[in-house]
């Protein structure tokens, strides 16, 4: 059950629950035990500052780097005995704002928590009546404009293109591919985990092909599955569906290198094993374009990007699914669940 606002300003100077990371993970494997859920506490509210009761809270993959003690390049990792952190969505109970009002539903960084004090600078106010409160953290949110940057920007996609996407269940894959439809792409084709995820790719997103990547010969499905190839791969896994790619792709391709979760838990400041380097040269001979890219370099696309999606939802183009748990207890878990791919679509966690 969620706190009333005056219970909230009640808790304001005191505590909130939050998942805090105890120990680092032992090899690549996330466990329950590496975190726990504790009272933290909550400071006075200072000038231009709100207290938020969090609603609800994103689950990604990229919370798994954050968990490691070795450099990032783009971002801080967690630090052991403190909390988390990550987007969440909720309504404004107390305020020392003008801009942002009690009552006002806001999305912002401080997650993995029940209540949160934000300065009213790093909070973007999220409209509630034109959709619901959860999707401002899939389809409208970090999630959602990491797809839109990574096909529009990076792989700069164009009517006529084939769209080949890795990971396509969760919530980029899911949403990237039905973006590529709406931005032109004539034929879409997914890869996930399992045959239901294959799927559901098909049935409930509409890829013209999902494809289970566990079973054998991918690149031969893949070839079976678009009689013209593909000229843009939105990765969102590495490993060998990335170096598979560079073989499939045809030439002037365009690969946005989204994410790559295959790689987790891998230290990139030592030696390790991988896909040779050397398929790299498939990018000569095809004059093949990769790029890598950080959704939160673009965030000048923010309005755009939530005006056409939102038009999207409206007249029926975008399916919108979430893989929602209950309660903070759940948050280490369904972490987990994002990471051994139990999630369909964006994963969530509900919190009042």
């Amino acid at each position: 059950m969620g706190t009333t606002a005056g219970q909230a300003r009640s808790v304001r100077e005191t505590t909130t629950r939050a998942v805090v990371l105890t120990r680092r993970p032992v090899g690549q494997v996330v466990r329950v035990e590496d975190f726990e859920i504790a009272d933290i506490g909550l400071p006075a509210l200072g000038p231009d500052e709100v207290l938020v009761e969090n609603h609800y809270m994103s689950v990604d993959p990229s919370t798994r780097g954050r968990l490691e003690d070795f450099e990032k390049h783009y971002t801080q990792n967690f630090a052991l005995g403190a909390p988390l952190d990550g987007m969440a969505v909720g309504q404004v109970v107390a305020s020392k704002s003008a801009d942002v009002p009690e009552g006002a539903w806001v999305r912002h960084q401080l997650g993995w928590r029940e209540h949160s004090v934000v300065r009213a600078d790093e909070v973007r106010r999220i409209r509630v009546d034109r959709a619901p409160a959860p999707y401002w953290l899939g389809v409208l949110g970090l999630t959602g404009l990491t797809a839109y940057v990574g096909l529009t920007e990076i792989a700069q996609i164009v009517p006529g293109d084939t769209v080949w996407v890795s990971g396509a269940a969760g919530g980029v894959g899911s949403v990237a591919g039905q973006m590529a439809r709406n931005l032109g792409a004539v034929h879409v084709v997914g890869t996930a985990g399992g045959p239901d995820k294959a799927r559901a790719l098909v049935d409930d997103f509409g890829f013209d092909a999902g494809l289970d990547y566990r079973e054998p010969d991918l690149a031969g499905r893949l070839r079976a599955a678009s009689a013209d190839g593909y000229s843009v791969y939105f990765d969102n896994v590495g490993g060998e569906q990335l170096t598979t790619a560079l073989d499939l792709l045809n030439p002037f391709g365009r690969i946005a290198l989204c994410g790559m979760i295959s790689n987790f838990g891998v230290d990139f400041s030592a030696q390790h094993q991988g896909p040779a380097v050397d398929q790299l040269i498939q990018a000569v001979l095809k004059r093949l374009t990769l790029r890598g890219f950080i959704a939160r370099d673009h965030f000048d696309l923010q309005d755009k990007f939530e005006d056409d999606v939102i038009g999207w939802i409206d007249r029926g183009e975008m399916v919108v699914m979430q893989t929602v748990r209950e309660g903070i207890a759940d948050a280490p878990e369904a972490l987990i669940g994002v990471l051994t791919g139990a999630n369909l679509g964006k994963m969530l966690v509900k919190l009042a």
